[in-house]
């Protein structure tokens, strides 16, 4: 186990291959899919969890004492997994989702930013 966190080190995990660990996962230590209302339910729960914590690191509000543990990397690292659940329970390669939403957004949006007065 320590020799993979190591390797992760030096070989970062692609989408390619998260997608292919998750499923793997799923279907042997985690036995099955949620079904996909599930998965968007807990997806929602952890973005929430996201949302909480940097409301309370960053934002105004104050950190409960039961919320001082909670960990934002692992925190968005449950979020990832969902969305992935949820992309290989659908049939979406995120790879390619990401690259053809890369090409719009740079076509959308190539002078918006930059023409916006707001971000000056």
């Amino acid at each position: 186990m320590a020799n993979e966190s190591m390797q992760n080190k030096s070989n970062p995990l692609t989408i390619a291959e998260a997608q292919k660990r998750v499923d793997e996962w799923i279907n042997t230590t985690g036995v099955r899919y949620f079904n996909e209302l599930t998965n968007m339910a807990i997806l929602t729960e952890e973005v929430g969890e996201v949302a909480r914590i940097v409301a309370r690191k960053y934002g105004e509000q104050s950190f409960k004492q039961s919320d001082r543990d909670k960990d934002l990397a692992d925190e968005m690292a449950d979020v990832l997994w969902v969305l992935i659940c949820l992309a290989n329970q659908t049939g979406i390669d995120l790879s390619a989702a990401l690259e053809k939403n890369f090409e719009k957004k740079s076509t959308r949006d190539k002078d918006r930013h930059k023409e916006n007065e707001k971000l000056q």
